[in-house]
């Protein structure tokens, strides 16, 4: 095995849901197999069974006003839903240089702004103060992608959520990651026809095959993760 490998690997998508804590225990095991040298940086990809998740800056007035159960996590940033609908990605990334946070934010963005625009049309953006990937074109700004990362001794967890085919109806029960003068959005809304996560995951995987391996310092796709990128 060589350390500087990317793998990819993925969890299930619709049909097969994945519960979210059986997700974090991969993630948070992977965490600790890549910052040991035991296991490549690896790339979660993945479909959410229906789940409401808090980062650390949440707020109670930014909670289910219903009452639905939270999963706290430690994650930055503050509540969002995931579920079917959503192309979660989790890259488990030991980063050649913690100070490559910011671009590595940064790079997550630009590469789901470029899926966008090449594989449907779509023009997306950044916004100045606000994480994730928006579409500004008249009115209330609407986010279609977050963004939310922990980085423990330079190895990354977390990651971004997609909006491709989920019910926008969840995000209207929360403030959805503490941001109250915007809307939320999905890729089938855009579009008018039924974009899902499977339809997607090919473009994003590969988006990310050809970004990440800078920020492990002369990375490589492993045999393995192409084919997990067809």
């Amino acid at each position: 095995m060589d350390l500087m490998d990317l793998a990819f690997r993925r969890l299930g998508l619709h049909p097969d849901l994945v519960d979210y804590a059986e997700a974090l225990a991969i993630q948070r095991q992977l965490h600790t197999d890549v910052l040991a040298d035991q296991s490549p940086s690896t790339v979660l990809l993945l479909e959410h069974q229906d789940v409401y998740t808090a980062g650390r800056r949440t707020e109670p007035e930014d909670r289910p006003k219903d009452g639905t159960p939270v999963v706290d996590v430690d994650r930055g940033g503050k509540i969002t839903w995931h579920g079917r609908g959503q192309l979660v990605g989790y890259p488990i990334l030991k980063l050649a240089k913690r100070a490559m946070v910011k671009d590595y934010v940064a790079s997550l963005e630009e590469l789901l702004i470029r899926v966008l625009r090449r594989e449907y049309g779509i023009t997306s953006t950044t916004v100045e103060g606000r994480s994730g990937v928006w579409l500004v074109d008249g009115g209330r700004d609407r986010k279609i992608a977050a963004i939310g990362l922990r980085v423990h001794r330079s190895v990354t967890m977390h990651g971004f959520a997609l909006n491709c085919s989920n019910s926008l109806t969840p995000f209207e029960n929360i403030v959805p990651c503490g941001i109250s003068d915007a809307d939320t959005t999905t890729i089938s809304a855009e579009v008018g026809e039924e974009i899902a996560p499977a339809d997607v995951v090919d473009a994003v995987a590969a988006e990310l095959a050809a970004e990440l391996p800078r920020f492990l310092g002369g990375a490589h796709i492993t045999p393995a993760a192409e084919g997990a990128l067809s």
